[in-house]
């Protein structure tokens, strides 16, 4: 049995890893970290686990814990990873990073998104961009993963068949919308309730540092750099992000080339669903029928009024934008069935 550690466990992604790990059963889960929880019961912080698990939380450092697993998921801050991440390297447990640290390769953007210079930019190419629909043999080999961001993932299943296909302009335009569980569980003034609830709250109108990653992604994919003009909202919902993006194009597109690309890019691919209904509630895809499951919807319109596609995705930020993508990236890595632990029925109503 592998043992498994979750670095950061007290947080919202830390709870759903330990909740699809604790029902994978080909791991075992030896090790839950909170600076502010230790000696506590899993169970309190995500009382959705009670009955599951007697796991205590440890204030283990993040180096310490890597000593004890054989893989460890770091959920720690940005910008905080990196400090501790090449021991861990050196120690050699594989190691599945939650945050934003190694996603990118070239390491002159760090200091441009995430405001630092990379003190170990000899690493990153250790690192598999962990979205295992595109880089799955990678992450079969790897020992280091670092897993994308919540509206990165969104953003780049929606547009990866059109960077394939060559069809993705110089600019794509995407507008994200975000549940408040993406800013996590701290308490600041903006996520008190008064502020958040009837809210539509453009928190990144520009400049979103998930922008670099989805540009790397694409542009790999297109063969040529892509720019995306990325805006994020956060929302009146608790889980769920949903991209809206415009593929301008310079030909006339018909429905049957875009059904084309779309079967192409994910013929086979156990967690992504095509949602475009002519009748019905949901019709295009929504966030709220992929609630606690690893589905990714992807629906589009064709808008030949300005010559663009529509191309709408929708996760559950929690699952496919983290926890459910570094289990499935785990899955690869140790050999299990890729959709072992992540073969959950979404909630609904939700």
């Amino acid at each position: 049995m592998v043992s498994v550690g979750v670095v950061g466990a007290s947080g919202y992604v830390g709870g759903e890893i330990l909740r699809l790990l604790l029902q994978h059963g080909g791991v075992d889960v030896t090790l839950a970290t909170s600076r502010t929880m230790k000696g506590e019961y899993v169970f309190k912080a995500h009382p959705n686990l009670k009955g599951f698990t007697e796991l205590k939380f440890t204030d283990d450092d993040p180096v310490t814990a890597a000593s004890k697993v054989d893989l460890l998921f770091l959920s720690v801050p940005h910008g905080s990873s990196v400090k501790v991440t090449p021991e861990i390297v050196e120690m050699g447990t594989r190691l599945i990073d939650m945050t934003g640290d190694f996603r990118l390769k070239d390491p002159s953007l760090y200091p441009i998104w995430y405001g630092f210079e990379h003190p170990a930019p000899d690493l990153l190419p250790r690192f598999v961009y962990g979205l295992p629909e595109t880089h799955r043999e990678e992450i079969r080999n790897a020992r280091f993963v670092a897993n994308p961001g919540c509206i990165a993932s969104s953003t780049i299943y929606s547009l990866l068949p059109f960077a394939r296909s060559g069809m993705i302009n110089d600019v794509t335009v995407v507008d994200a919308k975000t549940g408040s569980s993406a800013s996590g569980n701290a308490a600041n003034r903006a996520s008190v309730y008064s502020e958040r609830y009837n809210s539509i709250r453009p928190y990144r109108a520009a400049g979103h540092r998930h922008t670099a990653e989805i540009e790397q992604e694409l542009s790999q994919h297109a063969g040529r750099k892509v720019k995306v003009a990325l805006s994020a909202h956060a929302v009146n919902m608790v889980r769920g992000i949903q991209t809206t993006s415009s593929v301008f194009t310079d030909r006339e597109v018909a429905e049957v080339d875009v059904w084309k690309i779309m079967r192409q890019t994910y013929r086979g691919e156990p967690f992504v669903r095509f949602i475009r209904d002519r009748d019905g509630v949901y019709r295009l895809p929504d966030p709220k029928i992929t609630v606690g499951s690893n589905f990714v919807d992807i629906g589009f319109e064709i808008d030949r009024h300005t010559g663009r596609v529509v191309v709408i995705s929708t996760i559950d930020n929690l699952i496919k934008g983290a926890a459910g993508n570094s289990v499935h990236s785990m899955n690869l890595m140790l050999g299990f069935p890729e959709t072992q632990g992540l073969s959950t029925i979404p909630l609904h109503p939700a």
